[in-house]
């Protein structure tokens, strides 16, 4: 029903970008993604808003995808972190049925503390094509996840993986099942028990 509504047809693909609006998402690289993908079979979807950082990177953003011919599609009037109603009964999609409904999640910030949309991607067993920041090259990407990395730029070797993920439906299968296994074994709320209890059985002998 989201793609319905947000009319992408069934041979386009929809590349999500799961973030805030604020300039170190760089979602100007996941614009530069789908312009080399190709205009016609991709869409780009941005579940979130622009927030108190102010509104000049979003303004930018669509100047940006209108001179590229990138069909950008600001979705934050209609998906929340839950679904629901407005007022007036248009209906508000949940961040899971975005995600649910991707094909590939885009993921280019130039800084996080973390990552939940990593995460988020993993759950949801999508294929991700994302930059290589600091946090994730030190504390996630030595684990084995298996994703599609870039460092400044989208590279013609970051759309060749891209694309050939979105085509090869084998292939993305392999790579989301094998990263989410990884998340259950490093990021699953068992092993935050198992790690809390640790360190809590640590303290009571002290």
């Amino acid at each position: 029903e989201l793609r319905e509504e947000l009319d992408i047809a069934d041979d386009q693909k929809l590349i999500l970008q799961p973030t805030r609006i604020v300039p170190r998402k760089r979602i100007e690289r996941s614009m530069e993604l789908v312009r080399q993908l190709g205009c016609d079979r991709c869409r780009l979807v941005i579940t979130h808003a622009a927030g108190d950082e102010g509104h000049d990177y979003e303004e930018y953003l669509r100047n940006y995808a209108d001179m590229t011919d990138v069909e950008a599609i600001f979705a934050s009037d209609i998906v929340d972190q839950e679904r629901g109603k407005t007022d007036d009964g248009q209906q508000i999609y949940s961040l899971a049925d975005a995600y649910c409904a991707a094909d590939l999640v885009s993921y280019p910030s130039q800084v996080e503390g973390f990552g939940n949309a990593f995460l988020e991607a993993i759950f949801y067993k999508k294929p991700i094509v994302m930059s290589s920041y600091e946090i994730f090259q030190t504390d996630i990407q030595p684990k084995g996840f298996d994703v599609v990395t870039f460092d400044q730029f989208i590279t013609p070797e970051t759309v060749e993986h891209a694309s050939r993920i979105l085509q090869d439906g084998a292939e993305a299968a392999e790579m989301v099942e094998h990263n989410f296994q990884l998340g259950k074994r490093y990021y699953a709320f068992s092993r935050l028990q198992d790690c809390l209890t640790a360190v809590l059985g640590e303290t009571r002998t002290v």
